[in-house]
């Protein structure tokens, strides 16, 4: 159980010429959620292609179980590398029943134990009295379970979810997320779960991997993606966020709104120019008649509020707030920094 039960090791695929993923290293460990997040065109799904063996990568390594899959000369066809996969159209067969497309893929069982194994697999996803009902009687989320249940019917040592809460509303993709995670949870199912939608991949996960042209740029926990994002992307793609000019002077940094600590600015000259990572609620906005900022918008969403607040030169910073207060366009305030953590300093492009 110490070993990872997916490991990916410099996989790297181009199509004609152009790079799809760009020397892709990382592993997945037993029972863990991994969301890899990426804008649309990234190489998400070749990825996911590649470990499923719909694709054969142009180098790298693939092991499963500690089983070399591809690489190596060595490419294990898809039905024989225990990897299951739910696709983002979910692909099921129109013509057969729910029993029958969660059954699919037990084909070297026995009559008796293949419907055990059906049983148990459609009571896992919540699909029991359901089993001769056809797709199109179904709703999104019950398709999207029976895709999951032929995806875990054969017992697959790890499962890819590739976008599979896309082609569902709002409100049912809360309620699925909650499902599928309940079930992968439940049941200590490894599972490498692809998006680009941040709030479901740090809804889902137990480590983010962080997705750009075709390379990782940061692998970790939720929490520290969110909050310690190694480069610019990170930041930008896994959470709002401003930034602001500041001038670095050792673990603080002087702005145009006082000083404030800052980290990632280690081996940056003294007097350098940074640009320090904002998130919204990273300051408090506090009305003020003799503050330096102004308020320059106003946008009510219910439970809070998000200000536009110009600074002296002019730039913008966004801050949520509670929305009680009746802070207003116009309004001279100052800002205070709220959680005491240190800012995150980046290289000015």
């Amino acid at each position: 159980m110490n070993e990872p039960i997916l490991r990916c090791v410099g996989v790297t695929k181009a199509f004609a010429g152009v790079s799809a993923v760009d020397d892709i290293s990382l592993a997945l460990e037993h029972g863990e959620v991994l969301s890899i997040l990426g804008p649309s065109g990234c190489g998400k799904t070749t990825l996911l292609r590649m470990i499923a063996g719909f694709e054969v990568p142009d180098a790298g390594e693939i092991e499963v179980a500690s089983r070399l899959v591809s690489g190596a000369g060595v490419e294990v066809p898809p039905e024989r590398r225990r990897i299951g996969m739910v696709f983002q159209d979910y692909a099921l067969f129109p013509h057969l029943t729910v029993a029958e497309n969660a059954a699919f893929g037990l084909r070297d069982l026995s009559a008796g134990e293949r419907d055990r194994r059906l049983a148990d697999v459609l009571e896992l996803v919540r699909l029991s009295g359901l089993e001769g009902r056809y797709p199109f009687e179904l709703s999104g989320g019950q398709q999207q379970r029976v895709a999951l249940a032929r995806t875990l019917a054969p017992r697959p040592a790890a499962v890819l979810l590739d976008e599979p809460f896309s082609n569902l509303d709002a409100e049912m993709r809360r309620e699925m997320r909650a499902e599928v995670q309940a079930i992968l949870r439940e049941n200590g199912i490894a599972t490498l779960f692809v998006t680009h939608d941040r709030d479901e991949a740090f809804a889902m996960a137990d480590r983010m991997a962080v997705m750009n042209e075709g390379r990782l740029d940061q692998v970790d926990r939720p929490d520290v993606i969110y909050s310690a994002p190694a480069t610019r992307f990170v930041a930008q793609l896994a959470g709002s966020c401003d930034f602001l000019a500041a001038s670095v002077n050792g673990a603080q940094a002087v702005s145009e709104i006082g000083i404030l600590a800052c980290t990632g600015s280690n081996g940056v000259p003294d007097g350098h120019v940074v640009d320090l990572m904002v998130h919204p609620d990273d300051f408090q906005v506090l009305p003020n008649p003799d503050g330096n900022c102004v308020v320059r918008s106003r946008e009510f969403r219910g439970d809070e509020t998000t200000l536009v607040v110009a600074l002296p030169s002019g730039a913008a910073l966004r801050c949520s707030q509670h929305s009680y207060p009746l802070l207003v366009a116009g309004d001279r305030v100052t800002l205070v920094p709220q959680n005491g953590a240190p800012f995150v300093a980046f290289e000015r492009p």
